[in-house]
């Protein structure tokens, strides 16, 4: 007999684009090869160039965006938002529905401080969380797997 998650009624969460996901402390975007090459045709440039300019490999091996020095991802503007936006990765598509965000509802809490779209709209429904969490872009980072 399976227990269903805590979060099984849903979670509510709508998007403000406020950017706090986006910018603060230095961090890691996880992107694969095929998500590179949606960025590098959404901001056109090729594979190579736009990987040289704008990726950085990291110690477990996986390849994230570079950040600003203030720790901001590259492609944050506090004018426009994201500039990548229709092309942006897994790992940000499916905050704040990543595993170490529904490892506790202690954990949504403290996401939920950061986060000002967490419990506002409608509730997700369980099979879209769920969808989430299993393919949330964040592998390698600490955190429940």
């Amino acid at each position: 007999m399976s227990t269903l998650p805590w979060y099984a009624d849903g979670l509510a969460f709508a998007c403000t684009r406020c950017g706090n996901c986006c910018t603060g402390a230095p961090g890691s975007v996880r992107v694969s090869e095929e998500e590179c090459a949606e960025l590098a045709t959404l901001v056109g440039l090729d594979l190579a160039d736009f990987c040289e300019r704008f990726t950085r490999l990291l110690e477990d091996g996986d390849v994230s965006l570079i950040e600003r020095a203030n720790g901001d991802c590259v492609f944050w503007s506090s004018r426009e938002g994201c500039l990548v936006y229709a092309a942006r990765p897994r790992q940000c598509r499916t905050w704040p529905f990543w595993r170490r965000n529904l490892a506790s509802r202690e954990a949504w809490a403290a996401a939920a401080g950061g986060c000002p779209g967490i419990g506002r709209g409608a509730p997700q429904p369980l099979a879209e969380i769920e969808r989430a969490r299993a393919h949330d872009g964040t592998s390698g980072l600490p955190g429940p797997e």
